[in-house]
């Protein structure tokens, strides 16, 4: 039988655990770890790269940069979060502010030391990494468009972390031969941008009432919910843009299946976008869109999925 500490004590561990969004982390693990094994590096051995020291303190430091900027976020928008999102909002506050900005800084240092280990370039892009999720979230992001800009680019940095890391490894010569690496790995990175300035417009729609109370000047405030939906119908559309590239310039294999996949969802995605009007309906779509996202990410392995039936893959060329 659990003490009334013990379970203020776990209790505070899930709330800590609800700010940080500890399931985001392993998708941003996985994801860095399948980029760099399926597109960035697909001639070095796949064992290799797991067990690459330097590769994991990229990794992992990325994922703890995201953790703290997501404690940041949280603290700054404590106010709103108690009207867009209550009942999360109650489970946060167990964690005092105090202690998330422990926690925030901890992390941060942390984050900072495993990149200097690495290098100091991988030093200096994690700290102006840490410098502009800290400015977004206490001053870019109550502006609209550049704030949805932002939130998104912040998104699929760490991909950049792990593309520099591979391309630091090589020759200036050697660059050229890796140019196909780097086409394909932006466009993936344009392709996941597009999802998540969607994805950001579309949590717009949704908290727009605590937007209005708290002052936050998104797009659905300031120029209503009709220009909104407009601009993610562009937006959505713009995604075409990147898939011809990746499916018919570059091979990523059964991948053209997720993408296909993904344009049928997304055709019903823009049905459903102009018939809500609720909060419940953009939760939806909400909820859609990172379905979308986490799929993406597991489906990077269907650029060579031999790799799924033959464990061998693992610890040979391909």
């Amino acid at each position: 039988m659990l003490s009334r500490q013990q379970k203020l004590l776990i209790m505070k561990i899930v709330s800590l655990f609800s700010v940080v969004r500890g399931y985001n982390i392993p998708i941003i693990v996985l994801a860095q770890y399948l980029s760099a094994i399926f597109i960035l590096a697909p001639e070095i051995r796949a064992l290799d790269i797991l067990l690459d020291f330097h590769l994991f303190l990229i990794v992992f430091a990325s994922a703890i940069t995201i953790a703290s900027g997501y404690i940041i976020n949280n603290f700054y928008d404590s106010q709103k979060d108690l009207i867009n999102r209550p009942n999360k909002s109650m489970l946060d506050r167990l964690v005092s502010q105090k202690t998330k900005l422990n926690v925030y800084f901890s992390l941060n240092f942390l984050a900072v030391l495993m990149a200097f280990i690495v290098s100091w370039r991988a030093f200096l892009f994690f700290s102006g990494y840490i410098f502009m999720i800290w400015f977004y979230s206490h001053k870019i992001k109550k502006y609209p468009i550049i704030g949805n800009l932002m939130s998104a680019l912040l998104a699929v940095t760490p991909f950049f972390a792990i593309l520099l890391y591979f391309y630091n490894k090589i020759s200036f010569e050697e660059i050229e031969n890796h140019m196909s690496h780097f086409v394909v790995i932006s466009a993936h990175a344009v392709f996941l941008f597009l999802l998540l300035l969607i994805r950001e417009m579309i949590k717009d729609l949704e908290n727009l009432k605590g937007d209005l109370v708290t002052d936050y000047r998104t797009i659905p405030v300031l120029y209503g919910e009709k220009i909104s939906k407009q601009i993610i119908t562009v937006l959505t559309l713009s995604t075409i843009l990147p898939v011809y590239v990746l499916v018919n310039i570059y091979d990523v294999g059964y991948m053209d299946i997720y993408f296909y996949v993904c344009f049928g969802v997304l055709l019903f995605f823009l049905i459903y976008l102009w018939k809500s009007d609720s909060k419940e309906q953009y939760l939806r779509l909400h909820n859609v869109l990172k379905f979308l996202i986490v799929s993406g990410v597991c489906c990077i392995v269907l650029i060579n999925p031999s790799v799924l039936w033959h464990g061998r893959e693992l610890i040979s060329n391909y």
